[in-house]
């Protein structure tokens, strides 16, 4: 499946991404990485690695549905089927996301629906959560919203502060990304009722990805 990745930063699950779908199984490809930022680290990464890139500066157009029709031009210029959001810093529209239904997908570093937003861990740790995480689901116009496809659990430990839990968080998304883009990319999902349903887990809504797997 041809997948293309937008980023505003340096892109480290995109690198994650890119790193799993070079495997000769997986059942995606990452052909175009797309940034709406100039400055973003992660444009000359994807280019050093022979990916396809492009510059759509959100700066450079008069209000938001020019930016993105340009970029939907650019994702269907590219064949794109698939889009991941890895660290794209910019909330697309209802028309957007409606051109792409259930053919975007997001993660964010919470147990969604809890901790939407910015600022997810350090609110975490002010509320005295044990547990937190990260969630990986298709995109709906709404923030953080949309069916869950994978979540991985990491504790929050007694002397974490925002930026080691954040550290761990990341390490988390590095792993269940590519797991999720892999059961999207071979065609194991289907959304039923806001429910993705996910062909021979252990039962209609689990999924375990053991600690142990390796994204090849």
């Amino acid at each position: 499946m041809k997948t293309a990745i937008l980023i505003s930063g340096r892109g480290s699950n995109m690198q994650a991404l890119v790193n799993a779908a070079s495997a000769p199984r997986f059942p995606a490809r990452v052909s175009l990485v797309i940034s709406n930022n100039s400055d973003a680290l992660g444009l000359k990464w994807a280019g050093e690695e022979g990916i396809n890139t492009k510059l759509i500066d959100h700066r450079d157009y008069s209000n938001r549905s020019a930016f993105e029709n340009e970029l939907d031009q650019s994702l269907v210029d590219a064949g794109v089927e698939l889009i991941c959001l890895a660290g794209f810093m910019r909330l697309l529209t209802l028309e957007f996301v409606s051109r792409w239904h259930n053919r975007i997908i997001n993660v964010h570093p919470s147990l969604l629906p809890a901790y939407k937003g910015l600022n997810t861990h350090q609110r975490v740790i002010n509320d005295g959560v044990r547990f937190t995480g990260c969630t990986v689901h298709f995109v709906r116009p709404e923030m953080d919203k949309g069916p869950i496809i994978a979540q991985a659990i990491v504790p929050v430990l007694p002397n974490d502060n925002a930026e080691t839990l954040a550290s761990r968080v990341l390490m988390a998304e590095h792993r269940c990304y590519p797991f999720a883009l892999r059961l999207v990319a071979s065609g194991k999902t289907k959304t039923v009722n806001n429910l993705v349903l996910v062909e021979n887990a252990l039962s209609p809504e689990v999924v375990i990805m053991n600690p142990d797997d390796k994204q090849s």
